[in-house]
């Protein structure tokens, strides 16, 4: 019977482009515009959609090809000829077993596990994490499968509604607010996180162990960690800072106010510099509040501080309105009251951007984690002296590291490099944010 070649259509301005999924199995009866196949070029995906009814007779591509317009992608048998190939389909079979997959049959693999009292949870965990009838492209599909999401409950905003990374994060944010503890996901009824049951081992019987109860912070920063993670598209960007003139400027001023007894950190000078970036682009002094973003007019910058009892965020206020010396001394007196247990509620609130420095540590990156409802979160490595080539030479610069994670829902890379480099340019040349 004759066959339609399907050939790729007008893909815009692509030379190539990748092909993410294949939506279809040779033997597939499919209708006019029905997904056949998904793209993927830099920054967009899209569908390929069927230009007839029929069914799929042959597939000449596959996932991690690339592939131009008008290569033949496809052969399809139209919908007359199909009709009576159908008798004919039951006695071939050899081809019948490569269908199997399509089928329902092992979906219902999983229902016997009822009958088993005591893994009946995980045997439904397993089977809500067969993702082989959603319509969603592989990186969708692992991204859900981090985060234990059951694809076949969630609702595509896509074209023919294919499921996006953003319904993915839209459902999990839904069933982390309407189902409870977290810990209850394991043995919810077919929705949830779908999350296996957290493993239960006696460590004991490997060796000799000390039992000791968590901090009542770490238990409440690890929960709101743990909901941070889950529910926010996180980025991180990379990028090294030259400080060299900064800090010979810093040690200038310690030394200057040594009778005085101020002193001055990078860090202080980082939080000017924050404010800086942060009145440039505003859209990293937000909040999501439903579908609106809250822009802040007020600049309040948090800052980690490590305690014998775990990490605590103090908020300097208004640090727009600060010195760099006000607010070196402001954060010396927050951060003495945190590792003494002393800071009151009211001295963690309100923050707009929070800055984690591990530069007293070490260490050269790191992802931090946002710290909701901020939308950003800036990580400082340690400094380091590497040789930098200044034209002509090289010449030994001192380089600081910084972690720039940000949520992608409000912020995009390309404003998140912008808002990172603006910072860098900030550090190297202060005079720069008086203007």
């Amino acid at each position: 019977m004759a066959l339609t070649d399907i050939k790729l259509p007008d893909i815009g301005n692509f030379d190539e482009v990748d092909v993410i999924d294949i939506a279809v199995a040779v033997g597939d009866t499919v209708a006019k515009d029905d997904s056949l196949m998904t793209l993927e070029s830099d920054k967009a995906s899209m569908d390929v959609p069927a230009e007839m009814a029929g069914v799929i007779k042959e597939i000449l591509v596959k996932v991690g090809d690339k592939v131009k317009e008008g290569d033949l992608v496809f052969r399809i048998e139209a919908s007359e000829a199909a009709a009576p190939a159908a008798p004919k389909e039951a006695p071939k079979a050899a081809e019948k077993p490569a269908d199997a997959p399509k089928v329902e049959a092992p979906k219902a693999a999983p229902t016997p596990a009822p009958a088993q009292p005591v893994p009946a949870a995980n045997a439904a965990n397993q089977a809500a994490l067969d993702f082989s009838g959603a319509h969603a492209s592989p990186s969708v599909r692992a991204f859900a499968r981090e985060l234990g999401a059951d694809l076949n409950q969630v609702k595509g905003s896509g074209p023919k509604l294919r499921i996006m990374r953003e319904d993915v994060v839209a459902y999990v944010k839904g069933m982390m607010t309407g189902a409870g503890s977290v810990g209850a996901v394991g043995t919810t009824n077919g929705g949830g996180l779908s999350l296996l049951p957290w493993p239960k081992v006696d460590f004991a019987k490997f060796g000799e162990i000390t039992r000791e109860p968590m901090s009542r912070i770490k238990k409440i920063s690890g929960a709101n960690l743990a909901r941070n993670w889950a529910m926010i598209p996180h980025v991180t960007q990379f990028d090294e800072s030259d400080v060299t003139e900064l800090e010979a400027f810093r040690k200038q001023l310690n030394k200057e106010n040594e009778k005085s007894g101020k002193k001055v950190t990078m860090l202080a000078f980082l939080v000017k510099a924050c404010v800086h970036a942060l009145k440039k682009f505003p859209e990293f002094n937000s909040s999501l509040d439903g579908d609106d973003l809250i822009l802040k007019n007020y600049y309040h910058i948090g800052f980690a501080a490590d305690t014998p009892n775990g990490l605590v965020v103090p908020v300097i206020r208004d640090c727009d309105q600060k010195s760099v010396l006000e607010i070196a001394a402001e954060m010396g007196e927050l951060a003495k009251l945190a590792r003494e247990g002393k800071l009151k509620p009211d001295q963690m609130q309100g923050g707009c951007f929070t800055i984690s420095s591990l530069g007293g540590i070490g260490g050269t990156a790191f992802t931090p984690i946002i710290n909701a409802p901020e939308v950003a979160i800036l990580g400082v490595s340690r400094t380091d002296m590497k040789p930098v080539w200044n034209g002509s030479s090289f010449e030994p610069r001192l380089m600081l590291p910084l972690s720039l994670s940000y949520d992608h829902r409000v912020i995009d890379g390309a404003a998140g490099a912008r808002f990172i480099v603006h910072l860098n340019q900030c550090l190297t040349d202060m005079r720069r944010i008086l203007v």
